[in-house]
């Protein structure tokens, strides 16, 4: 779509970047200690906050995490420049790159470009609807792309690039500061926070948010201890034109939709000696253990995973050695690259239904409808729906997705209500807490 929308809020206020760079990286016996808290809740405003970040040294690679500065290298900050007034007539401007739907019934993700200047945002659209293809292409986001609103938010730079590509020393002037190098770590691809979510905020919505600079460098990373204005919960970073970083977002979206934990562990010596973890990935229990208590997984073990191999209780996970136990061998919330595991795939479905719905309409339900006016609604494939008219199931309209309400019997003088009530029937998801998600309903008056 090209259509662009202008959003303007009073609230947006850029952050100001001012410290120099933190070094260091996470050892493994820090790194699991690092696990046990997020430290500092985002920003750079040079006053020693910090972020713990996430990041993947390949493709294919375990994930490490680190103390990252909020604040931006000084290096660095000292090269920004104002804008010319034309590119500042065209920062902010919001492009939908997919529409399904109202902000209040779909997922709305983010993308903010960096390291585009005014001429090249189109440039940055283009990497838009690539990174979101090479995302919405794993399961369980393949059957629930109907789900989602995808915004583009221009985030106009003075240069194009990215800071420390290709060699550290490279430093450009970019909106939101992007750089390689962050905390000496050539692959951890870093942000100004504070400058992310002044964009971000700037979109009609935003549930999840990505930033894509403009590199063909590997590199990301996921924050994972941010909590924002807007409500999204984590930002993922990627690079542009280099596809298997991608795979990086796929993985933060493990966190911050289907809140799993690493299956992942630093130290073979490590030993997990608390309670019983809360993320559904992760557990103290025996498979057995979990068969007799019925919780976590239990579900599933046994069953033949999408990843490869069968669910059990597979020993190391949440960054430890020993102590906890993953679903399966080897998902994406191990290794880059692989699939979720049913879990997994379970937990990221509840994480789409937590912010969309099962079923969507574009006909408004704060007004009356006539009996011949067409009401449509929007359901995912693995979706059936029901219609109604004051409580009583019309049974010969199940399945439909488009009616009057006098095809339901609605009769001429007569106030009715309407209600469609669709249910999500998929065979990834067993809990019934879950489950609950996956129903909802939409109702109208309708004036005879």
């Amino acid at each position: 779509m090209s259509r662009r929308v202008r959003v303007r809020t009073a609230a947006l206020v850029a952050g100001v970047s001012a410290v120099a760079l933190l070094a260091g990286t996470a050892s493994a016996a820090g790194g699991a200690a690092a696990a046990k808290g997020a430290s500092g809740a985002g920003g750079s405003s040079g006053d020693g906050r910090a972020h713990r970040v996430e990041y993947f040294s390949g493709p294919g690679s375990h994930g490490r995490h680190v103390q990252v500065p909020a604040a931006t290298p000084a290096r660095i900050a000292r090269a920004a420049a104002p804008l010319a007034p034309a590119a500042r007539a065209a920062d902010g401007d919001v492009t939908p790159i997919v529409e399904s739907g109202s902000t209040a019934d779909k997922l709305d993700v983010v993308v903010i470009g960096d390291g585009y200047t005014a001429a090249q945002q189109e440039d940055f659209h283009t990497a838009a609807r690539a990174k979101w293809q090479q995302i919405s292409s794993v399961a369980p986001y393949d059957a629930y792309r109907g789900l989602f609103n995808v915004w583009a938010v221009d985030a106009v730079s003075r240069e194009s690039g990215v800071s420390g590509d290709p060699v550290k020393s490279v430093v450009k002037d970019t909106a939101l500061s992007s750089y390689f190098w962050c905390s000496d770590m050539e692959r951890l691809l870093c942000v100004d926070t504070d400058k992310v979510e002044a964009y971000a905020a700037k979109a009609p919505a935003a549930d999840l948010v990505i930033v894509v600079s403009n590199s063909t460098k590997y590199g990301g990373a996921g924050y994972n201890d941010v909590v924002s204005g807007p409500g999204y919960d984590g930002i993922a970073t990627v690079s542009s034109d280099d596809p298997r970083s991608g795979q990086i977002a796929v993985h933060e979206t493990g966190h911050s939709l289907g809140k799993l934990a690493d299956e992942y562990f630093y130290d073979e010596d490590s030993t997990y000696t608390g309670p019983e973890p809360g993320e559904p990935n992760s557990s103290t229990l025996s498979a057995s253990a979990m068969a007799a208590q019925r919780t976590k997984w239990h579900r599933w073990l046994g069953q033949q995973s999408p990843d490869g191999g069968t669910v059990g209780a597979y020993e190391g996970g949440g960054y430890f050695a020993r102590g906890l136990n993953r679903p399966t061998e080897n998902s994406i919330m191990r290794t880059l690259g692989r699939e979720f595991n049913l879990p997994g795939r379970e937990a990221m479905i509840a994480g789409f239904y937590r912010h969309a719905s099962v079923v969507a309409s574009t006909v408004p339900t704060d007004r009356p409808l006539t009996r011949g006016q067409r009401v449509r609604v929007q359901v995912p494939a693995s979706a059936a729906v029901r219609w109604y008219v004051d409580g009583r199931e019309v049974r010969s309209a199940r399945g439909k997705q488009a009616v009057t309400p006098a095809s339901l019997g609605a009769r001429p003088g007569r106030w009715h209500q309407i209600t469609a009530r669709a249910t999500d029937t998929t065979d990834a998801v067993r809990d019934p807490e879950v489950r609950a998600l996956l129903t909802d309903s939409r109702s109208w008056w309708v004036r005879g």
